[in-house]
Parts: structure tokens; C-alpha cells; sequence
């Protein structure tokens, strides 16, 4: 199936089934985020930040929100 004919399929789709879907895109949308994350926190991305952050908090370069 290619995405024009995805596109044209939602079109048909009542409100309700709309909102399902979309609530799902919504769903996926977060666990593809989560992997993505997982995945750079295994690959040392974030350490620089995360130095960075202890340095700042230590420096009282922080305030409580």
C-alpha cells in the first residue's frame, strides 16, 4: 500500500475512529522517542549534558522551579 492510498483511507474514517488513530499515532510516536533516547543514553551522548548539569548544579548555577 502506498501512503497516498494511507492518506485517502483516513479521509474515510469517521470521528471517532479518527480519534483512535490518532490517539495510537500519538502512542507510537512516544515509544519511537523512548527507543531513540534509550539509544543515545547507550551511546554516551548525553554524558557531556549531564556533566555539564552536575558542574552547573554544584556551581549553584541552578534554582528550583
Amino acid at each position: 500500500m502506498q501512503l497516498y492510498e494511507v492518506i485517502e483511507n483516513i479521509k474515510k474514517l469517521s470521528a471517532k475512529d479518527l480519534k483512535i488513530l490518532l490517539e495510537w499515532i500519538e502512542d507510537y510516536e512516544q515509544k519511537l522517542w523512548d527507543q531513540e533516547f534509550e539509544r543515545d543514553v547507550r551511546l554516551g551522548k548525553l554524558d557531556k549534558l549531564a556533566e555539564q548539569a552536575i558542574k552547573d548544579f554544584q556551581a549553584g548555577k541552578c534554582r528550583e522551579l
